[in-house]
């Protein structure tokens, strides 16, 4: 047999891969081979593409999941080819998405456990704009039974991501973004009175802002519309968007008062991929209790085998990351997360001390009170020496991606770099990183950086 054989027989040779015709010359990009290939080759070719990718190990930027048990790849693949919305053909898996959602109700202390409604997504930001939908209709009909127009709906916000400019402007209604006051990362309860009116669906407050990752206060946010209410008769309901806080304050913060303790609380988002700790591709969002989901926009579809009512933007999407979701809560338990988020929180506070430690940085966030991340400053960026995008290119140099932007207007001149600690982000990993960053920083303030690497790596 001939050694570039893989197999034994003649008619199974594979000639090594790096030999192969399709490996000869790029792979294709705009037009579809007319042969088949070996799936052997393809796959090593493809694997090769795909480590030029960045280790999601050392990607701080990303909120979400980027390390899974091997039973949560077990069960994703038993369910490859389930599609979720398929609710009769798939009853066990629709059964364990109603579990979650109730599950989750639970968890944010919903007064109707039993009678709450909810569904999967397939994130947060599709959460995120149906949670928006109902507002927006409910505020409607309200409008409608008063004899009041209804076509300047407007929606009420701190620093929110984007996935809710993306719902004002898809669903027409008007954003009111509240400008960050000095010295704050989020929403002031007081600063409401200015932005809402009669014609505010409701209100977002962000368990976890993206950009600084510590919660704005939802019970005083609630507590200013019962005082706006009670002067203007206004009832306007708050969305908490806990994109990542949603799985993160049940078990590190449980005493505060965010979700639906909170009776003005009407409906809650968080990504299951996140915190949540599922795969990427799996959102919830659930509602106080069932009437705050108008019935108008549910639909009911015969086609699939049966009638089955669908709340989502999209249709089919696999139920394996649901079935992950549930295994996570049902293996873990609210002490498990517990130990993961705070061993989290841990490593991001002995991180923020190391951070503040090297001198030239303020630390905006160190990881208490809030998710577990740190964000910080430079102290004074005009004498520092270096900028912290410079110091986001260095790091990269040695993998890290830590990511560097201003904050929202009005201190949008304040530049900040943010990183996230995750499950499977240990404390030596971190430990590894607080080393890079202060030799980085030693060779921005000696000189001995190279601008020319640099530039040609970000580039």
């Amino acid at each position: 047999m001939a050694l570039h054989q893989v197999r034994g027989r003649e008619d199974d040779a594979v000639t090594d891969i790096y030999s192969t015709p399709l490996s000869g010359a790029a792979l294709p990009k705009y037009r579809v081979p007319d042969d088949a290939s070996d799936p052997r080759v393809v796959f090593a070719l493809i694997r090769d593409e795909l480590a030029l990718d960045g280790n999601s190990a050392q990607n701080l930027a990303t909120f979400c999941s980027t390390w899974s048990e091997d039973e949560v790849h077990r069960l994703m693949d038993l369910c490859m080819d389930k599609n979720m919305i398929d609710k009769d053909e798939y009853p066990q898996t629709a059964e364990i998405e109603s579990r979650c959602v109730h599950l989750l109700a639970d968890l944010w202390n919903s007064p109707d456990g039993h009678g709450t409604v909810g569904c999967s997504t397939t994130g947060s930001s599709e959460a995120a704009m149906l949670g928006g939908l109902a507002l927006k209709w409910r505020w409607r009909e309200r409008r409608r039974a008063e004899g009041k127009p209804t076509d300047r709906p407007n929606l009420v916000c701190g620093p929110v991501q984007v996935c809710w400019e993306k719902f004002a402007r898809y669903f027409d209604v008007e954003l009111r973004q509240v400008p960050l006051e000095a010295g704050a990362t989020g929403l002031q309860p007081h600063q409401l009175r200015d932005y809402v009116d009669e014609n505010t669906i409701g209100v977002v407050a962000i368990l976890g802002v993206t950009y600084t990752c510590d919660y704005e206060p939802v019970a005083e946010i609630a507590a200013e519309l019962d005082a706006i209410q009670a002067e203007h008769g206004w009832d306007i309901p708050v969305h908490v968007d806990g994109a990542s806080g949603g799985f993160v304050a049940p078990f590190l913060q449980p005493d505060l008062e965010w979700d639906f303790r909170i009776e003005r609380v009407a409906s809650i988002n968080a990504s299951g991929h996140k915190y949540g700790l599922a795969p990427l591709g799996v959102g919830w969002v659930v509602w106080r209790n069932a009437d705050l989901l108008p019935e108008d926009l549910v639909f009911r579809v015969s086609y699939l085998g049966g009638d089955m009512p669908t709340f989502a933007l999209n249709f089919s999407r696999p139920g394996g990351e649901i079935v992950a979701q549930y295994y996570l809560l049902l293996r873990l338990g609210r002490d498990g997360y517990r130990r993961i988020h705070q061993s989290c929180a841990d490593t991001a506070r002995d991180l923020a001390d190391r951070i503040e430690a090297m001198g030239p940085f303020t630390i905006l966030y160190n990881g208490t009170g809030g998710l577990p991340a740190v964000s910080y400053t430079l102290k004074d960026p005009a004498s520092a020496g270096f900028t912290l995008y410079a110091l986001s290119d260095e790091l990269r140099m040695r993998g890290w991606q830590v990511p560097s932007y201003p904050l929202p207007p009005s201190r949008d001149d304040t530049v900040i770099q943010r990183v996230l600690v995750r499950h499977g982000i240990s404390r030596d990993k971190i430990a590894l990183l607080a080393a890079d960053l202060e030799e980085a920083v030693q060779r921005l303030t000696s000189g001995t950086a190279h601008e020319e690497s640099r530039s040609s790596f970000h580039h």
